[in-house]
Order: C-alpha cells, then sequence, then structure tokens
C-alpha cells in the first residue's frame, strides 16, 4: 500500500517507522522539521507544503491509497486533506486537537452535507485517550481493558504481585477462572505467548482474554477482592480531565479535579455538575495532603506536560494512592515513567496510531486492539470454508497465537483445544506483532 503522511512530527515518525516495512511511505513537509529518525527508514521525503497541489502531484498522490495529515496545525491538515481528495478521491485520515473541528467534520454515509468534497477519518487523539483511561480506571487494578463482542467477552491485563499465590506456579497449576484464557505475558518487557508449562513470575504483566463475568470472578479471586473504584483525583482540568470527570460522573464515582488556571476552574464548575473542582496546583504536597487526594481509589494525571505529570504521580504515590494513571506526551518517555514506579503511562500519540493501524487493516482482517506498546495485537478473522469443521487442536498456526474468544452468531465461546470451528464463526486472536500478517496470510490460503 502507498502511504502518504503530512507532517515530520513524532506522530508522523510515529507511523512511518510502523508502517515502512510493509507499505511505501512518503513524507512531506519543510526539510527543516527532517529528524535523523525520519533518515533512518527506507521512506520517501519530500519538502513542501500538502495543500498544494503541485506537492501531492510530485508524492504520486493520485497512486497512493492513504493520505494521512498529522502536522501540529490543525487547518493546516483539514485543507491539505481535502484537497487531496479533490484531486484524487484518496482517503483521508486528519488529526485534529481541538473538539469543534471533530464534532463540524464528522459526517456519516447518510448525512446531507456530505459530497465528495469531506474527509473520511478525523481523529482527535484526547478524545481517544480519555476512552483508554476511562476502561482502565472503571476496572479495578487492570493495567489495560479492552472489550470485545458488545461487551460481553474482554481483554484484561494485570501485573503479577509478589505476594500472590500464583507466583512461580506453571499456568496449567493455576486453576484460573473457566471461560478465561492467559494469552500473552509481558516480561522484563518483552511479550510472548504462554503454553500451559510457562512459569508465572513476580512483574509479570499478564493478558487475559474471556467472558466479562468469568473475568470480572477472576479479577475478584486472583488480583482483589470485591474491590470497586469509588473516589477518583484528576489532575489537570483540560480537554481530557473535563471528558473524564464527565464520564467518571455517569458511573457515580466520587470525583474531584485539580486545576492550577481560575477561568478554566469556573468553566469546570459549569460544565460538570457532580464533580469536586479543586483551583490549585497539582505538584503542591501541601494541597494534595489537605484535599485528602491520598484517600483516593485511583489518580490520573493529565496537564499537558510531562514532568508535570511525573511529579504529581510521584507525590500522589507518596500519600498512599494505590493506583495512579499518567499522561505522557513523548511515547518515548512511557518505560521511563514505568520504570520509577507508575502505575500505567498512556500516551494520546499512541491511542491514535493504534487508531490508525485500525483504519488500515485489511476488510476481512480488523486489529481490534493492540497492547504493550504495539508489542501485541489482536485480530479479527471469520472462519472460512476451509478451516470449517478442523478442532483447534488440528490446526498448524505458523506462528504463536491463541484464539481467546469466537463469536458464533449471538453466543460468545471461549474455545478449548477440541472446540470444533464453524463457517463464519469469527475469531478473536492474540498474537504478536510480528507475526499478526503471517497469521493473516495463513487464513486467508487456507
Amino acid at each position: 500500500m502507498k502511504i502518504i503522511i503530512y507532517g515530520a512530527t513524532e506522530v508522523g515518525c510515529l507511523l512511518a517507522t510502523e508502517f515502512f516495512e510493509d507499505h511505501d511511505i512518503t513524507i512531506i513537509d519543510k526539510e527543516e522539521n527532517r529528524t535523523d529518525e525520519f533518515n533512518k527508514l527506507d521512506i520517501r521525503f519530500i519538502q513542501g507544503n500538502a495543500s498544494s497541489i503541485e506537492v501531492l502531484n510530485s508524492a504520486d498522490i493520485k497512486n497512493a491509497e492513504v493520505f494521512i495529515a498529522c502536522t501540529s496545525i490543525d487547518e493546516a491538515n483539514i485543507v491539505a486533506c481535502l484537497t487531496a481528495k479533490k484531486i484524487s478521491g484518496i482517503r483521508t485520515i486528519c488529526f485534529v486537537s481541538r473538539e469543534e473541528y471533530k464534532k463540524t467534520l464528522r459526517w456519516g454515509k447518510g448525512d446531507e452535507n456530505l459530497c465528495d468534497f469531506f474527509i473520511d477519518y478525523i481523529i482527535w487523539p484526547e478524545e481517544l485517550l480519555t476512552q483508554e483511561i476511562f476502561r482502565i480506571v472503571t476496572v479495578a487494578q487492570a493495567l489495560d481493558v479492552e472489550n470485545f463482542a458488545d461487551d460481553r467477552a474482554r481483554l484484561l491485563e494485570y501485573k503479577v504481585n509478589e505476594n500472590l499465590p500464583i507466583v512461580n506456579k506453571k499456568i496449567k497449576d493455576c486453576n484460573f477462572t473457566k471461560d478465561t484464557l492467559i494469552v500473552g505475558i509481558t516480561r522484563n518487557g518483552s511479550l510472548f505467548i504462554p503454553n500451559g508449562e510457562t512459569v508465572l513470575k513476580a512483574d509479570d504483566k499478564l493478558i487475559f482474554m474471556g467472558t466479562s463475568h468469568s473475568l470480572d470472578i477472576l479479577a475478584g479471586t486472583f488480583f482483589h477482592e470485591k474491590e470497586y473504584v469509588k473516589s477518583a483525583a484528576i489532575i489537570g482540568g483540560g480537554n481530557v480531565g473535563l471528558m473524564l470527570a464527565k464520564s467518571l460522573e455517569t458511573m457515580k464515582i466520587k470525583t474531584k479535579i485539580i486545576e492550577k488556571d481560575y477561568d478554566r476552574c469556573l468553566l469546570l464548575s459549569q460544565e460538570l455538575s457532580n464533580t469536586l473542582v479543586i483551583n490549585g496546583d497539582g505538584t503542591n504536597l501541601k494541597i494534595l495532603d489537605e484535599e485528602d487526594i491520598g484517600s483516593s481509589d485511583v489518580v490520573i494525571s493529565v496537564t499537558n506536560n510531562d514532568e508535570r505529570n511525573l511529579l504529581c504521580s510521584l507525590l500522589a504515590k507518596q500519600l498512599g494512592v494505590k493506583r495512579v494513571i499518567t499522561r505522557v506526551a513523548k511515547v518515548l518517555n512511557i518505560p521511563l515513567f514505568e520504570k520509577v514506579g507508575i502505575d500505567i503511562a498512556v500516551s494520546p500519540k499512541t491511542s491514535a496510531i493504534n487508531e490508525v493501524k485500525n483504519d488500515l487493516a485489511e476488510n476481512d482482517v480488523d486489529i481490534l486492539a493492540t497492547v504493550e506498546q504495539g508489542q501485541g495485537e489482536v485480530l479479527e478473522l471469520i472462519v472460512t470454508k476451509d478451516f470449517a469443521g478442523k478442532k483447534i487442536m488440528e490446526l498448524k498456526f505458523p506462528a504463536h497465537a491463541i484464539i481467546g474468544i469466537l463469536q458464533r452468531k449471538k453466543n460468545v465461546v471461549i474455545p478449548k483445544g477440541d472446540t470444533e470451528l464453524k463457517e463464519n464463526d469469527i475469531m478473536i486472536i492474540f498474537t504478536t506483532a510480528e507475526n499478526a500478517q503471517v497469521l493473516k496470510e495463513y487464513f486467508k490460503a487456507g
């Protein structure tokens, strides 16, 4: 696939790095924005502004399949996407940083305003980040949460504390809840697919898939006892803080939000009906202590500054908060944040990259989710007649993978080795990112 990316930004670099091995990538931007990271990739770089028809033609826009605009200027992204769509009809993906653009440019297929001059997909990274944080917050102690099959099945990720009874046990001896499968383990930063003989270690991150009910039982049995998030504190009242507080209000979670800017606090007070708005500096230990932040079930620091978020999060940990979620602007900082004790570090850029990967997936293969900074992928594939009637134990996978969930009409099945596949079953498969393409080809070839 030929992909044109407008914007030599960190997002542009992450996208190019993600796709250049399997696709033809062209970057458009000013030469001064070209960094050494781009020079390490086998890509084409064109100097100029993608709003120019001449520049787009020099990038061979008419023979490309996808155009992605991800500069730091919303208006430049919008104009470039509209220009690309007008001259070639190419699929366009536009990054924006403001809610009003997301609302204005989001047209449905049946919208009366839709013509041949539109943008296919608008990505607002802060919205995606808010959704990700909300999923994590509402499942106590989970590092990651993904929902499938209309919320009847889930993926949950938990960290193994050294005092858990499953430490140093083989998976087959752990007696995990029925209708759950452990599909992945991250150990020392590397993800792998386990089997029944795999011995669990302290600090492992375990990735489970199963029915929502069975995973609730698993969580209560092994990782927390009847623990629900009842209170949350948010540091930072920007877009993410506001949207997150609104979502938490719908769950009747007792929420307080700390914001440094007084005028912003007034706006927050008008927008939020059941959230305590505190005008103060989240890096001030005295304020955090006075507001009893340490008693919160979870603290989420979502200011637009990495250093401030890190400091706020470490202060919250010092006050005794068991679970801290921190926003990270620079993706490379995520492992560093986790090393110094932050429970969960999340980035709007990572959320957006995952969304683009999902959008670019082939029509018959949908990437439902990615985990561990893209090391693992959850694929959705349909069972063809070539595989119908085969038992899962009879499949000769070309790479390590686990079928975690089967959707059979309206039913959700957590398969075993002797489970027989039926035509048109939807398989939800967990594998490593490096093996995803091989598995797609295997199920295509039959």
